[in-house]
């Protein structure tokens, strides 16, 4: 993998993650309720992106041949 791809990856899987702590943040100031409901699905939902992200670019895994 070349330099390049790695760091665009680590930028990718960092912004994802900010955003889903930036979202809970949000969240926690908020009383129980529709919008935070939304808002910890949604940063539920940047986690499990992250992990797709993860597990699709990792070097383990092969092309079909």
């Amino acid at each position: 993998m070349s330099p390049r791809r790695i760091l665009e990856q680590s930028t990718f899987e960092y912004r994802l993650a900010q955003e889903a702590i930036n979202l809970r943040q949000q969240a926690s100031g908020m009383p129980p309720g529709i919008r935070r409901t939304e808002l910890l699905r949604k940063a539920r939902q940047i986690d499990v992106a992250g992990e797709l992200n993860k597990w699709l670019t990792s070097p383990g895994l092969q092309a079909p041949t």
